[in-house]
């Protein structure tokens, strides 16, 4: 058997993610080899032993260090699977991992994912709400997707409850993405747990003081959670998501910092300011998929029928850039990559009055990111495990 050889600890979900779809078996080695602490740390462990429980007849091999992890792929099963996440790393780490394979599933994935919902490491549950989702449902049945936030949980001890539903689909269908439209409204959601209520006006302000200059069109939501919905530990935050005039999301989220990281206490006047300004640094990247989900976009589309997709992006990122890569080792795809350019971000003012006029497409393009368009062939993969009913 031949073994696809990588080495390090970064991008492990990757490689085992691919080598899942791909059915090709990988050895990573060296994997933090040369640390005071060496081998796999607790929450990669985690997301390994959840790969197993969505999947039938894998193989996983770990030598006594744990520098060395040797993956022979099984089917993926989907069902309804349960699994308490590490509160190193967020649901969204796992989660990120697992909606690139539920489609692939041979029965619809009902997955209960328990521990820490926000943190500043991973995207938030919120964010793949309300970004995630929608560009999941441009491949697969939109009536059958959905996260659901039972209870919130911030580190560091957690007490979150997301469920993640998807159902299964046997091929992707090629995606032509090329127009991310102009920005026309800020919606947005400010949550807080354990803590007084009033504090999540106080991030709202903040983040509209910011806005506001660019943008008349923001709202944001409260959501105030208290009890046993509370999870574990004290904490607020706040997501945001630019809404074009095309459908296009884009999301930013923010969390205040742990008390147990030594650093000093997050004030939500700071944690509304830094998230609008992370807002507007991605709407400058522009594209139509922000920057978290570039590498779920790009696998969907080499996953396609045999046929070009194309995807209009913002700068790639360097986990985007690597990813590409590990889709030409795993699937021989590879990517035609051309400069693009993009008109201005922002809807104007006159133009939130009145219908957006033809000719308002002429305008002189404002100062954004470079864009790219994506283009590749399909691989024709196909979900031969898919119950038929």
């Amino acid at each position: 058997m031949s073994f696809l050889q990588y080495e390090g600890c970064n991008f492990l979900r990757q490689r085992l993610m691919l080598s899942t779809l791909s059915s090709r078996p990988v050895q990573i080695s060296n994997i933090r080899a040369h640390d005071d602490n060496p081998g796999l740390r607790e929450f990669e462990a985690s997301y390994i032993r959840l790969l197993d429980k969505l999947t039938n007849g894998t193989r996983i091999e770990i030598n006594e260090t744990g520098c060395v992890l040797t993956y022979i792929p099984g089917v993926i099963l989907g069902g309804k699977v349960e699994h308490d996440c590490n509160t190193e790393r967020s649901v969204g780490y796992y989660l990120e991992g697992v909606m690139a394979l539920a489609p692939f599933a041979k029965t619809p994935l009902h997955l209960i994912l328990r521990g820490v919902t926000n943190n500043n490491k991973d995207p938030s549950v919120d964010s793949f709400r309300v970004s995630t989702l929608p560009l999941l449902r441009r491949f697969v049945p939109a009536e059958g997707v959905d996260v659901k936030i039972r209870k919130r949980g911030v580190p560091p001890l957690g007490g979150g409850e997301v469920v993640f539903v998807c159902p299964t689909v046997r091929v992707m269908h090629p995606l032509q993405l090329l127009d991310p439209g102009k920005i026309k409204r800020i919606r947005g959601t400010a949550f807080t747990v354990r803590v007084a209520p009033a504090l999540a006006n106080r991030i709202v302000d903040a983040a509209r003081a910011v806005l506001n200059k660019v943008i008349p069109d923001v709202y944001i939501y409260t959501d105030h959670f208290k009890g046993i919905d509370a999870g574990k530990s004290p904490g607020f935050g706040l997501c945001l998501v630019a809404e074009s005039t095309t459908g296009i999301v884009l999301a930013v989220d923010q969390t205040s910092h742990e008390k147990s990281k030594g650093l000093d206490q997050s004030l939500p006047e700071q944690v509304g300011r830094e998230t609008a300004m992370m807002l507007l640094d991605e709407i400058w990247r522009g594209g139509c998929v922000d920057s978290r989900n570039q590498t779920l976009a790009l696998l969907f589309m080499a996953l396609g029928q045999r046929d070009v997709s194309k995807l209009i992006l913002g700068d790639l990122t360097g986990y985007s850039i690597q990813f590409l890569r590990h889709l030409r080792d795993f699937f021989q795809v590879v990517y035609r990559i051309e400069p693009h350019s993009l008109k201005k971000q922002f809807v104007s003012r006159i133009e939130q009055d009145e219908e957006i006029s033809e000719g308002s497409d002429e305008e002189e393009a404002a100062d954004t990111g470079p864009k790219y368009k994506m283009s590749c062939v399909g691989a024709g993969y196909t979900n031969l495990s898919k119950v038929i009913s």
